[in-house]
């Protein structure tokens, strides 16, 4: 008796989930194809090269501070080796 109203009660919030997740699912949509500002192909190429740009700066300073840590490690270890 315990497992047949669990099972329905469990059919019931499945049921009930399942119409929540396509509400959600269609409304997303309508909020993509009617409400977003979507950027021009100038906008978004002008982002693509500012975040290419940005993250040359970023891998030249992580390179320049790795080999900056280097030179001073294996300085200091051939220091203490003499």
């Amino acid at each position: 008796m315990y497992f047949t109203f669990s099972h329905s009660l469990t059919q019931s919030f499945n049921r009930y989930n399942m119409a929540k997740v396509v509400e959600f699912i269609k409304e997303s949509y309508d909020e993509m194809t009617q409400k977003v500002t979507w950027p021009t192909w100038g906008e978004l190429q002008s982002s693509a090269i500012l975040v290419l740009v940005a993250s040359l700066i970023i891998a030249l300073v992580i390179f320049a501070m790795d080999k900056g840590s280097t030179f001073v490690l294996d300085t200091f270890y051939k220091s203490l080796s003499n």
